[in-house]
């Protein structure tokens, strides 16, 4: 067994407010961690560090959980950079595009998704990135979803099916929902630990309160956990059908009323917030600051993907969500870490102390401050030994 003793670390974030200042986010300055096998032996004051095999030498930089990205969708082919193109000259987004990825998806074989997969994981983990969800979607079939699942699972375990994201035709929504809840769900299950529903009865392509829920009771009973997109385009019924199922996570939430936040306030559903969306498609941001004023659980993550958001920065979430949902730096960092492990139901990561991963990222700067002080700036990195 070897060990490593990341020292010279100026300021530390737990996310362990037992072994630190600073609120929930556990702070330790002029710090030291050990690492053995993988996760976190030891952390406190450099002074009383123990010996270990190795050192490593950070030169007073800042030091984070890794990053939680517990909501993505990066197995897609093809671009909508004309989508994005007519949003910025004033057309809607309502869901329409997801098609276009569909087609594109469906035509590029294994070697192509794997290698598109592997370049956007990479492009997170140099952002500081340790853990992230990626969702199936663009497939629409039982074959085809199974497939960008089983690439997906190899670069995460955090794999969510997400066979009801697109529905074609209104017509033949009965046939349609048969196929995700059967087919669909047999075939995508080995490879799945979530699934998850586009709820929005506003748009026709998205789906309403009974068929979602019977979509999300489906996979609930098959064994899978229950992730909700809801409450995006207006108001609807999504937050209350992922408080209702005991979801993991409802996410979007841009649209909400008192009702909404009092019963997030009252559950474990964690809200994820994505203001990278409201960004590319010019959209009203959500209401961080009532919900967190509420005691909601709030995370952050990039909702990467080719129509809405096409990033893999949670600095850059991390930075909109202090400039434009009221969120101060301490709370968007704990919602991009600490935040995104509540999300995906994880004790693990998104903290580092004792027992837990040591999914570490390094900051070029001397406080996590610097992540919304320094907007745009490749500030963090995954920590490799």
């Amino acid at each position: 067994m070897t060990s490593t003793v990341v020292t010279g670390i100026g300021e530390l974030v737990t996310n362990d407010p037992g072994l630190g200042s600073d609120g929930p986010l556990g702070v330790i300055r002029s710090a030291a961690l050990v690492i053995e096998d993988g996760l976190v032996a030891w952390v406190g004051e450099a002074q009383h560090a123990p010996i270990a095999d190795r050192e490593h030498h950070l030169a007073g930089r800042c030091v984070v959980p890794g990053f939680v990205d517990s909501h993505s969708h990066l197995v897609f082919a093809g671009d909508r950079g004309a989508e994005f193109s007519a949003r910025m000259a004033g057309a809607r987004y309502d869901g329409g595009g997801i098609a276009q990825t569909i087609a594109a998806t469906r035509a590029a074989t294994d070697d192509e998704l794997r290698l598109r997969i592997e370049a956007r994981v990479a492009e997170m983990a140099a952002q500081g990135t340790t853990t992230v969800e990626i969702k199936s979607g663009y497939g629409g079939t039982a074959a085809e979803e199974s497939r960008a699942l089983r690439l997906a699972g190899e670069f995460t375990s955090e794999t969510t099916f997400l066979g009801a994201h697109l529905l074609p035709d209104p017509e033949q929504a009965d046939a349609f929902i048969a196929e995700i809840t059967g087919p669909m769900l047999a075939a995508s299950l080995p490879y799945s630990r979530w699934i998850d529903v586009f709820c929005e009865p506003s748009t026709r392509y998205a789906f309403d309160y009974d068929q979602a829920k019977h979509v999300l009771q489906a996979g609930a009973a098959a064994g899978l956990g229950l992730r909700v997109h809801g409450n995006q385009l207006a108001h609807g019924p999504g937050v209350r059908l992922a408080v209702e199922l005991a979801a993991a996570s409802v996410d979007h939430c841009t649209y909400l009323d008192g009702e909404d936040i009092d019963a997030l306030a009252s559950s474990a559903t964690v809200a994820t917030l994505l203001p990278g969306v409201e960004f590319s498609t010019r959209s009203p941001y959500p209401d961080a600051r009532r919900l967190l004023d509420a005691g909601v659980q709030v995370a952050l993550a990039t909702d990467c993907n080719p129509g809405t958001c096409y990033s893999t920065s949670m600095p850059f979430m991390i930075a909109l969500a202090v400039r434009e949902l009221q969120m101060t730096p301490a709370e968007a960092l704990w919602a991009a870490t600490a935040g995104g492990a509540a999300a995906l139901r994880r004790s693990d990561v998104g903290v580092l102390r004792p027992g837990a991963r040591a999914d570490v990222a390094v900051l070029d700067a001397p406080s996590y401050v610097h992540l919304a002080y320094r907007p745009g700036v490749p500030l963090a990195r995954a920590l490799r030994l």
